[in-house]
């Protein structure tokens, strides 16, 4: 019966019971119970500092998917590169594409057991403890034991403190990292991500900063000097710090020998062998150009996608984006000199201006020097702080720590508004702009007070070629081809002019020169109309009144016209929305240059809307186009066919809008084309080439313009003060802004073949009296007189003039339309003659069909 009730004996419950004997044996001793109880909570600890510092670390998933800050590439027209937005100089290479050398050096100097430990050196890491405890008492920075997983962890977490928890977070995260990516990827983050001074992040970046090399040509001795930068840069910088940057280079070189990386016979050789770095600064691959242009691309890219990792992954400076613009390097280099070269010589002979900056010369003046926002636009000028003076000189310095003499011979142009030449106003500390004579003499200079804006643009895409906003973007950021709004003046008349093409009128058609007033009402009382020179010159017609620039005709052909259609034709071309004044015939509304340009080159893309745009496309850092202005792939449906169906290429539809008239439009930019031959911008005659344009002077005068261009490039040019005030009596558009555009113009179109331009379907170009309008027969234009009496003229079907005129008549006729004369305002102006009534369909000349299929020539 109790052998019954006893539980039957078996191996398993012998050995628990000799187990569970032995345990309580232990634990009745109180150092084993001791022992257990700090275990356990050492345990407890360790999982609550775990949960406590691993909270926020990047997850094994972001690990993954981990990209480091790349910069924003820009490139031209021609797709070479031409500007870089970076806060870090980055070049991401993949683990493969860095050779042998580089990698033994870099475990070499940072961690030689890299590929052995599993993120955490210990041996190391008990050193840099005791070194810790150590200098808690004595003070001063404990050494390092991270590595290269920690650095990489320190670099993910992007914190420096100095701190305990900072290496606990750290050694978390260099736990995550190796049991999540392989040893390879690690070290590619490393070698792509580590800061190596001069702005170079990564080794690629610092191989060009250092050597102007890839790592792929790195030698030995170089690849050993990059590997001494990820402890302190500074510290090993080649010219402050040459001889200690070349003693930890060879003390690395051993560290490569005794890992069995090198030979004995090739540490010795590299070790006599010399740092050999290049100059900061000195290894630009690529000259960035286009100020204006390219801070306008980079307000845009800032809309778009933001400014750092935070707001994207695409981001302006840690996106790694890709951008191709519409610049032309060679015209936006010939727009900014043109436009700096006008500025300067309009400020030129009106004195000196001090900048009003100066800087702290207790202090170390070159670095206060080179931060101070001052553009001196030209490539030969300078920014300089007075040093001294004694005598008839003073000395100079500059940014890069080099001095200069300043003779006050160099410097005898009076002070702006004060007198006295600029020399005697001259101190120590103060910031000014010279300009090199010779190999250590230097001229006073000044930035010009005048402002102004210049714009280029592609007629039949709209693509800005070209943007100068201004002197000097650095220290003034002010975009005047974008933000300035200014009075456009004669340059708005053509917009006036178009509008009476669509609507009955001819360049033919005979509008007085005379005296013009209108009744604005009660409370502003007649308004009267005068022209630039005071001066009438009677009934003329449209084409002589654009060449001239006759305010008179204009305002006339407005009213006559109707200004609602005037405004409605400037808010259809984006020139501005304004009230319906007339006035504004006369350009007194504000717009831009850029706006104003792409009306004109609209105007010569026969009325064809188009809009002006900087930046083609965009790819992300993997090559993937994310925006595209064309929106061609929207509007083609095989655009991303994976093969070639046999058919043509596609072409993307034109998805423009016919805004104007084409053959209206046409027959403006014809008329422009007079301007060059024989109106207000006849210093652009000698260019040889067809050109059109207009000039432009507004009240006071406060702004001149200049807008023209060939068939395939329209650019647009102003001059005025910010703060909007007179510039001298003398200052026209024809005179200032014409002269820049032609300065550019030889640049920019020197290689280009002189292209007509060519008339809608429909256009008739007919012989006519350039005086009178009438038709002419028996002679044909002269194309070596400008002033020929018969030209050609541009005109819609059946709208041409039906009266003729003899030869020897229109001879005498365009010789006294050349000679403006001066009438009295109170005298009454010659009545319009009233248009010749259409011609029977029997008295219509036989050949007029025959002419007509041969392209309306006649």
């Amino acid at each position: 019966m109790d052998a019954l009730a006893s539980p039957r004996s078996t191996p398993l419950l012998d050995f628990h019971r000799r187990a569970h004997d032995r345990a309580q044996g232990w634990w009745t001793n109180r150092w084993v119970r001791r022992l257990a109880y700090v275990a356990l909570a050492g345990y407890a600890a360790f999982i609550v500092v775990w949960v406590v510092f691993a909270a926020g670390l990047p997850s094994s998933e972001k690990l993954l998917a981990y990209q480091p800050p790349l910069p924003t590439n820009v490139r031209g027209y021609d797709g070479q590169p031409v500007q870089t937005f970076a806060r870090e100089r980055r070049v991401e290479l993949n683990f493969d594409e860095y050779p042998k050398v580089v990698i033994d050096a870099i475990i070499s100097a940072e961690d030689k057991t890299f590929f052995s430990h599993g993120g955490i050196d210990y041996p190391g890491l008990i050193g840099a403890v005791g070194d810790y405890a150590k200098r808690s008492v004595s003070g001063g920075r404990a050494r390092g034991g991270s590595t290269i997983t920690q650095q990489v962890a320190k670099a993910l977490l992007q914190d420096d403190e100095y701190a305990i928890s900072r290496k606990i977070r750290e050694a978390i995260l260099a736990f995550r990292l190796e049991n999540t990516l392989s040893k390879e990827r690690i070290l590619e983050l490393y070698l792509n991500q580590i800061f190596l001074g001069r702005n170079a992040y990564g080794v690629q970046a610092a191989a060009r900063a250092y050597f102007d090399k890839d790592v792929a040509d790195l030698t030995i001795p170089e690849a050993a000097y990059l590997a001494v930068l990820p402890k302190a840069p500074s510290n090993y910088d080649p010219v402050r710090a040459a001889g200690r940057a070349l003693e930890r280079r060879n003390y690395v070189l051993g560290e490569m020998l005794n890992n069995g990386y090198i030979t004995e016979a090739q540490r010795t050789a590299a070790a006599a062998t010399p740092l050999g770095t290049i100059p900061y600064g000195s290894n630009t691959k690529f000259r960035e150009q286009g100020g204006y242009f390219m801070e306008e691309v980079r307000r845009d890219l800032l809309k778009r996608f933001g400014e750092n990792g935070d707001a994207g992954p695409n981001s302006v400076y840690a996106g790694g984006l890709s951008v191709r613009t519409s610049m032309n390097p060679v015209m936006q280099d010939a727009a900014a000199n043109a436009l700096r070269e006008g500025l300067a010589k309009f400020d030129g002979g009106r004195g000196w201006r001090d900048l009003g900056l100066t800087i702290d010369m207790d202090q170390e003046w070159r670095g206060q020097l080179d931060r101070t926002p001052v553009g001196t636009g030209f490539p030969d000028w300078k920014k300089a702080v007075v040093l001294s003076k004694a005598g008839g000189s003073a000395e100079i310095g500059f940014a890069d720590g080099s001095t200069g003499t300043l003779p006050s011979s160099a410097a005898q142009q009076p002070k702006r508004g004060v007198g006295g030449s600029a020399f005697s106003h001259l101190r120590r500390g103060m910031i000014i702009i010279v300009k090199q004579l010779g190999t250590n003499s230097y001229a006073l200079r000044s930035i010009p007070e005048i402002g102004g804006g210049f714009v280029a643009q592609e007629v039949r895409s709209g693509r800005v070629l070209a943007m100068q906003g201004g002197f000097d973007a650095i220290g003034s950021s002010y975009n005047r081809a974008t933000q300035a709004l200014r009075q456009p003046g004669s340059t708005f008349k053509p917009i006036v002019y178009e509008a009476a093409l669509e609507n009955g009128m001819t360049p033919a058609s005979i509008i007085p020169d005379a005296p013009f007033c209108v009744w604005q009402g009660a409370g502003l009382g007649n308004k009267c109309f005068v022209n630039f020179d005071r001066r009438y010159s009677g009934p003329k017609t449209m084409r002589w009144g654009v060449e001239q620039s006759r305010n008179l005709m204009t305002v006339r052909t407005a009213s006559q016209t109707g200004i609602s259609k005037i405004t409605a034709n400037a808010k259809k071309l984006g020139v501005g929305d304004y009230p319906n004044y007339l006035s504004i015939a006369l350009g007194a509304g504000d717009t831009t240059v850029l706006k104003l340009t792409n009306a004109y080159a609209i105007l010569a893309n026969h009325g064809r809307a188009i809009t002006p745009t900087l930046i083609d496309y965009i790819q992300d850092r993997n090559g993937k186009v994310i925006f595209r202005t064309d929106k061609r792939c929207e509007v083609m449906d095989n655009c991303n066919a994976p093969d070639w169906d046999g058919k043509a290429m596609p072409r993307p539809p034109s998805r423009t809008r016919q805004l104007l008239d084409p053959q209206a439009a046409f027959q403006m930019v014809h008329i422009l084309t007079g301007v060059i031959e024989r109106g207000t911008a006849t210093v652009l005659r000698d260019l040889n080439r067809p050109l059109f344009g207009k000039t432009g002077t507004t009240s006071g005068p406060t702004n001149v313009w200049f807008i023209g261009g060939t068939p395939d490039v329209v650019a647009g040019t102003y001059l005025g003060y910010d703060q909007p005030r007179s510039m001298g009596g003398a200052a026209q558009g024809g005179r200032l802004a014409a002269p820049i555009f032609k300065q550019f113009a030889e640049v920019a179109f020197k290689d280009q073949p002189p292209v007509p331009f060519v008339a809608p379907a429909g256009i008739r170009m007919v012989r006519i009296d350039r005086a009178s309008g009438r038709r002419v027969f028996g002679t044909f234009p002269t194309r070596e007189d400008p002033k020929s009496a018969v030209i050609w003229e541009a005109f819609k079907p059946e709208t041409e003039p039906r009266r003729t005129i003899r030869r020897e008549e229109a001879v005498a006729v365009a010789a006294r339309a050349d000679r403006p004369v001066r009438r009295n305002a109170s005298a009454p102006a010659r009545s319009r003659p009233r248009p010749a009534a259409p011609r029977p369909a029997a008295e219509t000349p036989p050949d007029s069909d025959f002419l007509q299929r041969r392209g309306g020539i006649y």
